[in-house]
């Protein structure tokens, strides 16, 4: 199955269903979030409320050639204000399904963890995860992505690996780089899923050079076309991966602090130097690594 999204402003969408309707035998109906819902043998063409058409089956040029020259019109108008606020409300893929998303959290964070998150995106996921609201987690409240993230691992085949800042600091003084440690764990989550499931797409967020995670994988991920791009969290599946590795980096640090007795603040900055210092009065500057990731330059500092 394939899919297309469009960003269209709001005041297009009877036109572009009054078009779909006479052009087409198809079948029109109501959809969570949505104007309206329309089914075709060939394709489903959905006009969602954040102003997002999306279409999505085995055969939608039959749609899209026809609406071409309707589109290129409709790109020119300027959406409103409050349809400018709403973009990227439903990241949306143009990649063949199934195919797999994975994204980390973590890495810019002094305390804590780095989790790395895998998600395989499939027909009969797609549609819940949208309708969910599902976008990159950085957009998300908490609560919101707590939620999502427990919805995420009832209804997909996920991947997630948490490392400790005892296993962080060592993997990272073998690899001696964050680029080819994330790499790794963005590897590992691909081979995972792949033990489960057979899937020919992965796609990740472009941080360093693309063959870094492609070196990574082992055996079942070396048939894998793997695919890499800068803000990739606009694409449902990573979007879902980021929600998978934030709220599992959000769990993990309320267990540190739980653990420790103390407040470990998300970033780098100087907040977070005043709470090393206050960990270190507790518990020493050897243990210090037992919390933190030690190549940063705040670990020397405090």
């Amino acid at each position: 199955m394939n899919i297309f999204s469009e960003k269209v402003p709001t005041n297009k969408q009877e036109a572009i269903k009054d078009f779909i309707l006479q052009n087409f035998e198809a079948i029109i109906g109501p959809k969570d979030y949505a104007f309206w819902h329309i089914k075709n043998q060939d394709f489903s063409a959905t006009f969602y409320n954040s102003s997002k058409f999306v279409v999505q089956g085995k055969n939608i040029n039959l749609l899209l050639d026809k609406l071409s020259e309707k589109f290129s019109e409709i790109k020119n108008i300027e959406p409103t204000e409050k349809e400018k606020k709403t973009e990227g409300d439903f990241p949306i893929t143009a990649h063949p399904l199934p195919y797999i998303g994975t994204d980390e959290s973590g890495k810019g964070d002094f305390f804590g963890p780095l989790c790395v998150a895998g998600v395989l995106i499939e027909e009969k996921n797609l549609q819940m995860f949208i309708d969910l609201g599902i976008k990159d987690s950085k957009t998300l409240k908490d609560s919101d992505m707590i939620r999502m993230a427990q919805q995420i691992q009832k209804h997909s085949t996920y991947s997630v690996i948490s490392m400790s800042n005892a296993k962080y600091n060592e993997l990272y003084a073998n690899f001696k780089n964050l680029n080819k440690l994330l790499a790794w764990g963005h590897a590992r989550v691909i081979e995972n899923i792949l033990e489960k499931v057979p899937c020919k797409y992965a796609l990740s967020d472009k941080f360093g050079d693309e063959s870094l995670i492609k070196n990574a994988l082992l055996k079942n991920g070396r048939t894998i076309q793997l695919d890499q791009r800068v803000r990739a969290e606009s694409d449902i599946a990573v979007a879902a991966a980021s929600v998978l590795a934030r709220a599992t980096f959000v769990q993990k640090m309320k267990t540190m602090e739980n653990f420790y007795g103390l407040k470990f603040p998300k970033g780098c900055n100087n907040i977070v130097k005043t709470h090393a210092k206050e960990f270190i009065n507790k518990y020493g500057r050897e243990r210090l690594i037992e919390v933190c990731k030690a190549h940063f330059k705040t670990y020397n500092e405090v």
